[in-house]
């Protein structure tokens, strides 16, 4: 029996990367220096999510900043550029469409988690009180995803069992991959089409969220 949900945050139900550019898009306005692009802060923040993963996505996002404005010899601007971007990011951060109504067929049956590594908090998103528990990594000790500490997180949360979980999510590795190997059940987000890229398979496929309630009813 599938007693709890939970859902990843950033690319599953949050439209993150409008919210991102639209901060990016605030910051080269604000600076006003010519060849300071969007592209110029985002090739740096690809780098840093790479380099050092294990960091919070505030700390990475504030190091890759740090490391765009030095390159143009405005280093000094740093804490003023975070703030404005946190505050832009998190103006234009709202639920993929569907999304809320989605969240609203799903509750009456199951009980609904939001368990994310990032810091797209669910109040601030647009889905305040939309959940009955809700993780964010690196806070009270809980490491990110992939490790094993952050899916038992989710199950001691939710009160439930692994195998009387599904978690859904857009990134294989985090959010099938580590689920599946705790036991719970997993609903891949590809909205692209890919292929499975390695030998753990997603109990389901889905390339939009509103496919969810069909899938989680054939599971009863």
């Amino acid at each position: 029996m599938i007693a709890t949900v939970a859902f990843d945050a950033d690319e599953t139900l949050v439209d993150t990367p409008a919210a991102v550019t639209a901060g990016l898009t605030a910051l080269v306005g604000e600076l006003a220096v010519p060849d300071l692009t969007v592209e110029a802060f985002r090739t740096d923040a690809n780098d840093c999510w790479a380099e050092i993963p294990e960091k919070s996505a505030r700390e990475i996002r504030t190091v890759a900043t740090l490391r765009t404005l030095k390159r143009f010899g405005l280093g000094h601007e740093l804490e003023r550029m975070i703030e404005i971007f946190f505050e832009v990011r998190f103006a234009n951060s709202r639920p993929y469409a569907g999304v809320v109504e989605t969240l609203e067929k799903l509750r009456p049956e199951y009980q609904l988690g939001y368990a994310t590594n990032a810091n797209s908090e669910a109040h601030r998103c647009g889905l305040k009180d939309q959940f009955a528990f809700e993780i964010y990594a690196l806070r009270t000790g809980i490491p990110k995803k992939p490790a094993v500490a952050f899916y038992a997180a989710v199950a001691e949360a939710a009160g439930d069992r692994p195998e009387e979980i599904v978690y859904v999510g857009d990134s294989y590795e985090h959010d099938i991959v580590g689920p599946a190997a705790y036991g719970m059940r997993t609903v891949w987000l590809n909205k692209k089409g890919l292929p499975v890229p390695g030998e753990t398979q997603p109990d389901a496929v889905i390339d939009n969220l509103m496919e969810l309630p069909r899938i989680l009813a054939g599971w009863r």
